[in-house]
């Protein structure tokens, strides 16, 4: 497998950046275009770094003489862009505080000259009443490190810190080692939020109308009116019965020999009303007034639309018709007709009612007036925090909050789904209001509630928030794409949480990271039971385990693009626990798991021999295809021989019973979301892989019940798959399995039945089968 095949190669980055050029200059959406040219320039510095030999993707030090602690821009797949997450542009606050500093104030750069400026005297006291107090917000984890010498200093750590600060030095010119300030005091809640109440704000005012809505409430509002009036004006200058469209019994048009509209009945400019004059001028200047202020609909202003013809005609008729040729008099009776036959005469009840009912949905309050009421009421709210009271938030326009909307209309439901990101709340109320939507959207949430655990073994409050607020910062981190089994930069070698070892005097609350532990097991499992465990979520997992003192072998998902061929030992841990825990179920039956009896012969060499058995294991998917096919199935292999974590945590955590009892609806959950993703119309490899998984989930929930439940459950997730699909053949290999069979070197079975396998060295046997093949 070649370099510029793997997605650590140069070819994946350069194709990355054309994909995001093409978006940014051919997408219609302009906010998307301007994501994606952001975009485009990350992946032009991750090209140019790589070309220069700046970067070393792959390795824990990807930008060249830069510490590992040194948060980095990274963009999708891992990649390190060469900036400096804390290198970003001067804030607010930042150019506030600038402005107090004296003209010589030192330091070659602004950031230096502040960050030294927290180094003096004054800098340092504004910084210890600022821990001291919780008054402040740190975003990135180089921010805590100037708080964190100052609290040193002040508690007596002189040493250490002058330590920390020597370590610094050499990037005080670029990073921002000092936090953002805050009015209010920090304060760890057991509440989440996907997003701050200022960020879910500003999304809902970025809404804006669309125009085609715009242009349709306008004629609706605007242009009619003005058109019925027009058409009233020349209709009583017609002497018999209105022009109108001859219709046959039937009550279709009848056309001439010219294929036009046969028009019937009186023609206009045969009469003048007393008043038309003063009636003209009036609506005259009542158009250029809404010409004027009315621009988005355009369709009155075709010069061939009635609304033209007839304005046109008017524009001509001072006092009467003697300026209107024959011609143009058949075309102001044509416009008469066409508009009578369309819409009927105005200031009928049929006309009224059209009307009313175009007035009535033209008054409705637009999508975007809404958006930025919702915006207006978030922007009570404290901007960098969640909203916990929410019902406020999302109720009908109260009297006189708006003047484009009426008091009592409803906040539509999107609005509601959007708003509801801020929603601060326990996770599973989250979950169940469809908030978070996926185990990766957990992840991200799990440090809001973990950051207060985390720092438990620090006695003194305000360094405990300190590292809070440090923690949560640093888990927020975005992880490098890594090469030969190398791991992720842990928190101990940020040099300024290192440098609070003196005050870590108390112990870690190990039975409180169990319990945060066991709820965010189970909001994953119950959750989202049909999707793996993702790698952000197994490195939080990991980091309570250990809090907790479990140290629990919970492994990643390994890309298929980058895989080396082998396996840390904690994967050989996690596969001889799924071994023991699932000896004789069904899931050990299904994917022939090693019997424990064997396992310990099995995994007695760390990476070896445990990478030789799942490729000996892959020959199943085939031997042909592409070295990342290949690689793809290996990597199946490890995850089907240790769970992809579901053993492990069920073991470790004693939660088999409590899982036991919502198995059912656990695995009819996985098994039909895999059957509804599976016998999609447009199924690819990519979501046949993601319904195997969830396939293997199920079966893993099955193996918890009893055989008549396994059954029932299978057959009825059966019975809504679609006649002769072949996915019926995995549903008769599972039956068999079920029943005792046992699934050949190939995972067939001799009535046809087949074990269902995500990747496929060659063409998938079910895509095969769609296509007859």
């Amino acid at each position: 497998m070649t370099d510029e095949h793997t997605e650590a190669g140069p070819g994946y980055a350069f194709a990355r950046l054309l994909r995001a050029i093409k978006t940014a200059t051919t997408h219609p959406d302009q906010a998307t275009r301007a994501r994606a040219l952001d975009k485009a320039d990350a992946w032009r510095r991750v090209v140019e770094g790589m070309a220069s030999g700046v970067l070393s993707v792959g390795s824990r030090t990807p930008v060249a003489d830069t510490p590992a602690w040194v948060t980095l821009e990274v963009a999708h797949g891992g990649f390190a862009t060469g900036r400096f997450t804390a290198e970003s542009a001067l804030a607010e606050h930042e150019v506030a505080k600038l402005a107090e500093l004296p003209a010589d104030a030192p330091g070659a750069t602004d950031r230096e000259r502040l960050n030294l400026y927290y180094l003096s005297d004054a800098g340092q006291a504004e910084l210890v009443e600022a821990v001291a107090r919780g008054t402040y917000r740190v975003d990135v984890p180089e921010e805590g490190a100037l708080p964190t010498v100052a609290w040193l200093m002040e508690r007596g750590h002189e040493a250490e810190a002058l330590r920390l600060v020597a370590t610094l030095r050499p990037l005080l010119h670029r990073l921002r080692f000092y936090p953002r300030p805050h009015p209010s005091p920090y304060a760890p809640s057991a509440l989440a939020h996907v997003a701050t109440a200022g960020e879910v704000a500003a999304q809902l005012r970025s809404a804006t109308a669309h125009p085609q809505v715009v242009a349709m409430n306008e004629a609706l509002l605007v242009w009619n009116p003005l058109f019925d009036r027009l058409l009233a004006m020349w209709l009583a200058t017609v002497e018999g019965e209105p022009p109108d469209l001859a219709r046959d019994d039937a009550g279709e048009l009848r056309c001439g020999p010219d294929e036009q509209p046969i028009v019937i009945g009186g023609w206009p400019c045969q009469r003048w009303p007393s008043g038309w004059s003063r009636e003209r001028d009036a609506w005259l200047a009542d158009y250029q007034a809404a010409a004027r202020e009315h621009r988005h609909a355009r369709k009155h202003a075709h010069p061939k639309s009635n609304f033209g013809v007839l304005r046109r005609a008017l524009e001509a008729c001072p006092d009467d018709g003697a300026a209107l040729s024959p011609r143009d008099a058949g075309r102001v009776r044509h416009a008469l007709a066409g508009a009578v036959a369309r819409h009927g005469l105005p200031d009928t009840a049929k006309h009224r009612a059209l009307r009313e009912r175009q007035a009535a949905d033209a008054a409705r309050p637009l999508y975007a007036t809404l958006a930025h009421v919702v915006a207006a009421r978030l922007d009570q709210a404290a901007p960098d925090e969640g909203v916990a009271a929410f019902a406020p938030i999302v109720e009908p326009v109260a009297d006189g909050e708006t003047h484009h909307a009426p008091a009592g209309a409803p906040i539509p439901e999107p609005i509601q789904r959007k708003a509801a990101r801020a929603l601060a709340a326990p996770i599973d109320e989250l979950i169940r209001r469809d908030v978070v939507r996926s185990s990766d959207a957990l992840a991200l949430l799990v440090p809001q509630l973990t950051a207060g655990v985390a720092a438990t073994a620090i006695a003194d409050e305000p360094a405990r928030g300190l590292f809070a607020q440090t923690y949560a910062a640093f888990r927020r981190r975005r992880s490098l794409l890594l090469l030969n089994l190398d791991h992720q930069v842990q928190l101990e070698e940020l040099p300024w949480i290192g440098a609070l070892a003196p005050l870590r005097t108390g112990l870690s609350d190990a039975g409180r990271a169990r319990e945060v532990l066991t709820d965010v097991v189970r909001h994953a499992l119950y959750g989202f039971p049909h999707t793996l465990t993702p790698n952000r979520l197994v490195r939080e997992l990991t980091a309570l385990s250990q809090a907790a003192g479990l140290d629990l072998p919970l492994v990643e998902e390994v890309a298929a693009d980058i895989f080396m061929g082998r396996f840390a030992a904690k994967w050989t841990e996690a596969a001889t626990v799924a071994s023991r825990v699932l000896q004789g179920t069904l899931y050990a039956r299904y994917y022939d798991l090693p019997e424990t009896y064997a396992a310990r012969w099995v995994w007695q060499k760390v990476d070896e021999r445990f990478a030789a058995v799942c490729a000996e294991r892959a020959a199943e998917a085939g031997t042909g295809g592409s070295a990342i096919a290949r690689n793809g199935a290996v990597l199946e292999q490890s995850q089907i021989l240790t769970t992809h974590n579901l053993a492990v945590l069920l073991d470790g955590l004693a939660l088999t019973e409590e899982v036991r009892d919502r198995a059912p609806d656990l695995a009819a959950y996985a098994l039909g979301w895999a059957t509804r993703t599976a016998t999609r119309r447009a199924v690819n490899l990519r979501a046949l892989k993601n319904a195997a998984y969830a396939w293997r989930q199920g079966i893993l929930f099955l193996s918890l019940l009893e055989p008549a439940e396994q059954k029932r459950i299978v057959m009825t997730v059966r019975a809504g798959l679609p006649y002769e699909h072949p996915l019926h053949l995995a549903f008769d290999g599972l039956l068999a399995v079920q029943r005792g069979a046992r699934f050949d070197r190939h995972g067939a079975l001799d009535d046809g039945g087949r074990r269902f396998l995500g990747w496929s060295a060659g063409r998938h046997w079910l895509l095969a089968a769609q296509a007859g093949g």
